[in-house]
């Protein structure tokens, strides 16, 4: 099977930057990582590459300094990788985004699996990769944990409310994974990162992949940020030693003086 993982550069830290005009992240001098699910993502398609001799190819959309993902994948084990880089898709939303990153997939050819992380942590929306699937008019299954595959059947194991299914599916499908509680994230030797030097690395643009320009970027964004601010600080927690009774009084004390109750 050919399998191909969705992978993103996130900033590696809470200080982001936030463009006040356009409302979107400032990336350019911000310490930058491989998004953790994706990374999760990465792992799971490289066991099955070690099982069943999976081809693995990384896509990712962004600036330049993308490659550094990329480039860490190639050296875990992926085959190829493909960045789709263009001022064209900058700023685009998670409708614009998948839209774009199914272009890309398409342009690849055969995939018979796509993993990605469940969501992004600098944007959390976990839309990106079902949006995927959708514009593909793929099959997909969200939340998994883990997969295994017997001949022509998909085997995962998908995270619920209060326990887990075990699902099947035929390919292709889109399966987007969560983090298990111990799973430890790999990295390569130094010989490793040499070795992944000499493998397929492609930069393709907007027009590359045949990508229509009026669904890209800001303007073919449906979703428009109107304001981004930090929330407001929280007042320090008071704690109180002594008895149960005395910590009681206390407590109606601070509510009767908010008045939250009456006197």
């Amino acid at each position: 099977m050919n399998t191909v993982v969705l992978v993103k550069q996130v900033p590696d830290t809470t200080e982001v930057k936030i463009n006040p005009e356009t409302g979107t992240l400032i990336r350019a001098g911000v310490p930058s990582i491989i998004n953790p699910y994706d990374h999760f993502a990465l792992q799971t398609a490289l066991e099955l590459k070690k099982k069943h001799g999976f081809k693995v190819t990384l896509v990712s959309m962004g600036p330049g300094q993308a490659k550094a993902v990329l480039q860490l994948g190639l050296a875990l084990g992926a085959d190829e990788a493909v960045l789709l880089s263009d001022m064209a898709v900058a700023g685009s939303d998670t409708w614009a985004t998948s839209y774009a990153l199914a272009r890309t997939v398409k342009k690849i050819g055969k995939a018979d699996i796509i993993f990605c992380g469940m969501q992004a942590i600098d944007g959390d929306t976990a839309q990106t990769g079902p949006g995927v699937a959708q514009h593909l008019g793929m099959a997909q299954i969200t939340f998994c944990e883990s997969v295994e595959v017997d001949g022509r059947r998909i085997i995962v194991r998908k995270q619920i409310d209060g326990g887990h299914e075990i699902l099947e599916a035929k390919p292709p499908v889109l399966l987007s994974m969560v983090m298990t509680k111990d799973y430890v994230p790999q990295y390569p030797s130094f010989p490793a990162v040499h070795e992944s030097l000499k493998k397929p690395y492609h930069v393709w643009s907007a027009a590359d992949v045949e990508a229509d320009p009026q669904f890209l970027g800001l303007k073919g964004s449906p979703t428009q940020v109107s304001r981004i601010y930090p929330p407001p600080q929280r007042e320090k927690a008071a704690m109180f030693s002594g008895s149960g009774q005395e910590g009681v009084d206390k407590i109606l004390d601070i509510m009767r003086r908010e008045h939250f109750i009456g006197e």
